[in-house]
C-alpha cells in the first residue's frame, strides 16, 4: 500500500516537473478527462474575428440562423460575411467600427438586426482587449433567432390590450352607476337602488374573475402555479355545477351526466378542479347546442396513468378541424365573440399542473368535446418529501 503510493506520488512529480518544463499545466492522469469546449455545442451563433477584422469561427448555431455555409464566412472579413444592418437600413459594422473610435468601448448591446432578404435576429457584440485601453484583438458576436421574442412581445401587448378593453367596460359601468346613485340618490326607489347595486356588483366581479385570470396566466407561464391536494369526488363536483347552472335558469334537461364506477381515489387540488369544469361547462352552455353530455370514468388503456377522465361535449356546430391546434392558445376565440380568450389556455395550464393532459375533438353528435385525465395524484405532504 505504501510502495503504490509513494509511486503514484513520485508519477504526480514527475509529471508536474516535465509540464512545468514544456509550459503547460500539470494534469492528475488520475483526475477526470476535461473534454474541451466545441463552439457548435452553444444554442446561440457565435462569430468571432481576429485584429485584421476576418472571422477566425463560425459556429454551426451561426450557420442556420444565418443561411450562410462556414467554409464561406471563415477569413473573410466581418462586415462581408456578416453584412448586419440596423432596422433602419443602415450598415451596422460602419455604424458602430468596432476596431475603431474611443478604447474605453466594450462591445454592442443586443439589438434587433436585419440579415441580407430581411431576416431579423437578435445580435450582441463584445470587443475584446489584450489591456483595457489597447487595440481591439477580437470581436465576439452572438446571434440569436428574434422571432420566439417577437412572438412573445407580441403575445403580451395583445394582453395588455386585450385586459385594457375587458376591463373598461365594467369600471365605466360601476363608475356610471355609482356617479348617478349619489347624485341622485333620493329620486330612485328601493327597488330602482337594488338594481343598480345588482348590475355594479355583477361588473365588480366580472373584473375580479378578469385579475384572476391575468393571476392564473402569470402562475402558469412562471412555473409557480402551487397544487394543493386532497380528496376530490369529481362525480359531485359535477353535480354541483350542474346544479349552479340550472339555479341560474338552465333547463335541468339540458345536462346529462354519465358517471362509470367505480372511479380511483383521486387526490387534486379542489379549487383547480371546480375551476376547470366550471369553464368547460360554461363554454359548452354558451357556445354549444343541444344537451350537454358529462361523463366521468376511469382512465382507459389509451392513457398513461391511472386517474380520472372527464369528457365534456354538446351539439353544437363544434369547432373547425382547421382551429383545434389552436385552442388552447391564448386569446382563442370561437366563432361568437365574447370573453377573453384566455380560458381554455388557463385550463390546459391546470390540468397539466396536476400532470394530466387535455384534447378537443368532436362529438359523436358533432359539437366539441373536450376530455381531460387527472391522475391519481398523492397527498401534498408526501409530494413535498415530509
Amino acid at each position: 500500500m505504501t510502495l503504490g503510493t509513494s509511486s503514484h506520488a513520485e508519477d504526480r512529480g514527475a509529471l508536474t516537473r516535465r509540464a512545468a518544463r514544456d509550459g503547460a499545466p500539470a494534469r492528475d492522469p488520475g483526475a477526470p478527462a476535461v473534454r474541451e469546449c466545441d463552439p457548435d455545442d452553444m444554442p446561440d451563433g457565435l462569430v468571432v474575428a481576429d485584429a485584421a477584422g476576418r472571422i477566425v469561427c463560425f459556429n454551426a448555431p451561426a450557420v442556420r440562423i444565418t443561411a450562410v455555409p462556414r467554409e464561406r464566412a471563415l477569413g473573410r472579413p466581418l462586415e462581408e460575411a456578416l453584412p448586419l444592418e440596423d432596422l433602419k437600413g443602415r450598415r451596422w459594422w460602419a455604424l458602430t467600427d468596432p476596431y475603431g473610435g474611443l478604447a474605453i468601448r466594450t462591445g454592442q448591446p443586443e439589438r434587433y438586426l436585419l440579415l441580407p432578404g430581411g431576416r431579423e435576429v437578435l445580435a450582441a457584440a463584445r470587443y475584446v482587449r489584450d489591456e483595457p485601453l489597447g487595440p481591439v484583438r477580437r470581436v465576439v458576436v452572438t446571434l440569436r433567432d428574434a422571432e420566439a421574442r417577437r412572438r412573445n412581445e407580441r403575445s403580451h401587448a395583445e394582453l395588455i390590450a386585450t385586459v385594457a378593453h375587458e376591463l373598461r367596460s365594467p369600471l365605466t359601468s360601476v363608475r356610471g352607476f355609482t356617479r348617478t346613485l349619489l347624485a341622485k340618490w333620493e329620486r330612485f326607489t328601493d327597488e330602482q337602488k337594488r338594481l343598480i347595486l345588482e348590475t355594479v356588483d355583477a361588473d365588480a366581479k366580472r373584473v375580479t374573475r378578469l385579475i384572476t385570470e391575468l393571476l392564473d396566466i402569470s402562475r402558469i407561464d412562471s412555473g409557480r402555479l402551487e397544487v394543493r391536494r386532497q380528496p376530490v369526488d369529481v362525480a359531485a363536483a359535477v353535480g354541483r355545477h350542474v346544479q349552479g347552472f340550472t339555479a341560474r335558469g338552465q333547463s335541468p334537461d339540458r345536462f346529462f351526466v354519465r358517471v362509470r364506477r367505480p372511479l380511483p381515489e383521486l387526490w387534486a387540488d379542489p379549487d383547480k378542479v371546480d375551476q376547470i369544469l366550471g369553464n368547460l361547462l360554461e363554454n359548452a352552455v354558451r357556445h354549444g347546442e343541444g344537451t350537454v353530455t358529462i361523463e366521468v370514468a376511469p382512465t382507459g388503456p389509451q392513457d398513461d396513468e391511472t386517474g380520472t377522465a372527464v369528457t365534456v361535449s354538446d351539439e353544437g356546430p363544434g369547432i373547425p378541424e382547421e382551429s383545434m391546434g389552436r385552442v388552447f392558445t391564448r386569446f382563442w376565440r370561437g366563432s361568437t365573440r365574447g370573453g377573453t380568450g384566455l380560458g381554455l389556455y388557463i385550463v390546459k395550464g391546470l390540468v397539466e399542473a396536476h400532470g394530466g393532459t387535455i384534447t378537443v375533438g368532436r362529438a359523436p353528435a358533432g359539437g366539441a368535446e373536450f376530455r381531460f385525465t387527472l391522475p391519481v395524484g398523492a397527498p401534498t405532504y408526501l409530494t413535498r418529501g415530509i
